[in-house]
């Protein structure tokens, strides 16, 4: 790269603000990212970025003061577990569900009923011990199932901050259960009666 590019970069990048390079991040986050995550990325100092958030906020909730207010967003950028993620509005829950809902395909897939297997026997319960326990992936068939309204943040580990997923009413209704104390023993329906599931409480 030339001495040249690099300084039509520079310039080009100088004219895209904060707000906007942190959007592009926020866009694609799927746990809370920390101010500090953002300023290390982004090669900006702490304040600029905390500023930058809290600017977004306000915009997205209809209080942009250079709009004179402007227009409220189906959106919100909260704080939550020492960082900052997009969620949906809380008024708008049920629209969500029913859409996705509508779009979603009729069966689930083997891994993603393995993966809600691991949830429901292992609630709360984070991706990343979700993906210990199935030792691949499971970031799609996470968002797959959420998705699909069977399961959903429920909390945040206290430690690492990462979301904590469980089951929802949804899925008992479509089990036929009361509660999920009702779900089968799982001991007994694994070859040694403990291989991927004991254990793993204490530590995860």
């Amino acid at each position: 790269m030339t001495d040249q590019t690099v300084k039509d970069q520079t310039v080009k990048n100088s004219r895209v603000t904060l707000g906007e390079r942190l959007e592009a991040l926020l866009i694609i986050a799927e746990e809370p990212v920390s101010v500090m995550e953002f300023a290390t990325a982004l090669d900006e100092p702490v304040e600029s970025v905390k500023e930058a958030l809290l600017k977004l906020q306000k915009d997205y909730d209809g209080q942009n003061e250079a709009l004179d207010g402007g227009p409220k967003r189906g959106f919100e950028l909260r704080e939550i577990a020492g960082g900052y993620r997009l969620y949906s509005r809380e008024e708008h829950n049920d629209l969500v569900i029913s859409f996705v809902h509508a779009d979603a395909p009729a069966k689930l897939s083997q891994a993603a009923l393995e993966t809600l297997a691991v949830i429901a026997y292992k609630q709360p319960i984070t991706r990343g011990a979700i993906a210990s326990i199935r030792a691949v992936n499971v970031d799609s068939v996470v968002r797959t199932l959420v998705n699909r309204g069977l399961v959903n943040e429920v909390g945040n580990d206290p430690v690492t901050g990462a979301v904590l997923y469980g089951t929802t009413n949804l899925l008992l209704e479509q089990l036929g259960l009361v509660s999920i104390e009702d779900l089968p023993p799982i001991a007994p329906l694994l070859d040694d009666g403990l291989e991927g599931f004991e254990g793993e409480q204490e530590t995860f």
